[in-house]
């Protein structure tokens, strides 16, 4: 390993890379990572110097406040080569400042934008290789900050860890999903933490989520949880409905994520003349639309799935197919969004952040 200093931060080199054993082709989503990480530690009431280093297992007290009151937030994002070797990022500054805004929310100090970017763009150069061109493949990057406090007292953490570490992608969801509606269990409720990207947030979802798979479903779109009807998510995604020719998402709320790809997608949605409402949308209004053939879509969307169709849902025991929509709004708004992350089509709204 070779060391040296490059604009305050401190980088490692890995003598070696794990490149040459990854078969690219056959990618389980986020098992693989790439040869460096970025770590920087909150101490004595300040960020200390930024590190670029080769990932590897680190060490840990095990009464680090993270393992035991949650202290956890994170981010996702991706990064794209176009066809000319060029690596691109999409509205990075937008998860510098959710992250930010996650952190607040769980008593942790936020992280400084210049660290960020600068420890961001040295890592993705420094890993370069690991992020393929075309569409459908990616570099996903995990941000997170953990408490790491070696204390169990029921207090927020003096010391604080943020890393970022890299896992090439290519399609986490393929084809069409069915989902149950929850009547029972909650993603979050009024005046929590489900607006942040928590790490707890999503530990609760897996067991309800566990009871759809074993029904035949893949995921659960969440509802309210002071009255099960309105909805809200799906999965870990948040989601659209098309009645007729109108796009529908729930309004943003301390109940729900503030996602980046929610935000794109709304954009492109009006830039190509869909009309798009942000309203609060009822199972009830699902159900009869579905009834009376005016529901035609229903998709989530996020950063590691971009798009993923909806084919089915069911409530209260009651099961409803979408129909086979040609030219859908799921389809043609996923390819516009991965034209721009490629760097394949214009990007009016200045998305695009070159690494």
């Amino acid at each position: 390993m070779t060391k040296h200093t490059s604009h305050e931060i401190d980088i490692v080199k890995s003598d070696t890379t794990k490149i040459d054993a990854v078969d690219f082709d056959n990618l389980t989503f986020g098992r693989t990572f790439t040869d460096h990480m970025f770590i920087c530690d909150f101490e004595n009431g300040e960020w200390q110097t930024p590190r670029i280093m080769p990932y590897q297992p680190m060490t840990m007290d095990p009464s680090a406040r993270v393992f035991h009151y949650g202290q956890a937030v994170f981010e996702g994002m991706k990064a794209y080569k176009d066809d000319d070797g060029k690596v691109w990022l999409f509205r990075p500054i937008d998860n510098f400042n959710r992250i930010n805004k996650s952190a607040a929310r769980l008593a942790m100090p936020e992280f400084p934008e210049d660290y960020f970017m600068k420890g961001l763009t040295t890592l993705l150069q420094m890993d370069s290789a690991w992020v393929k061109p075309g569409k459908g493949n990616s570099l996903y990057i995990r941000p997170f900050i953990i408490a790491t406090d070696p204390a169990i007292s029921a207090s927020p953490s003096n010391n604080y860890r943020f890393m970022i570490i890299c896992a090439p992608a290519k399609a986490y969801y393929t084809g069409k999903i069915r989902v149950l509606i929850a009547e029972e269990y909650s993603r979050s409720a009024n005046g929590g933490v489900g607006f942040a990207k928590a790490a707890g947030n999503y530990a609760a979802q897996f067991y309800p989520t566990s009871l759809a798979q074993e029904k035949g479903f893949q995921q659960v779109i969440w509802t309210d949880a002071d009255t099960h009807e309105r909805l809200e998510e799906a999965g870990t995604m948040n989601v659209f409905f098309r009645i007729n020719d109108t796009l529908i998402t729930a309004p943003l709320s301390d109940r729900i994520l503030d996602g980046v790809t929610r935000r794109s997608i709304i954009q492109l949605a009006e830039d190509n003349g869909i009309e798009v409402q942000v309203r609060p949308i009822t199972v009830t209004e699902i159900k009869e639309a579905s009834k009376n053939g005016s529901l035609k879509e229903i998709f989530g969307a996020g950063t590691a799935v971009v798009i993923s169709p909806i084919s089915a849902f069911e409530h209260a025991e009651e099961l409803f197919e979408l129909p086979n929509i040609e030219n859908s709004y799921a389809d043609t708004l996923k390819d516009k969004m991965l034209s721009i992350q490629h760097n394949m089509a214009e990007d009016k709204h200045g998305w695009r952040y070159m690494v």
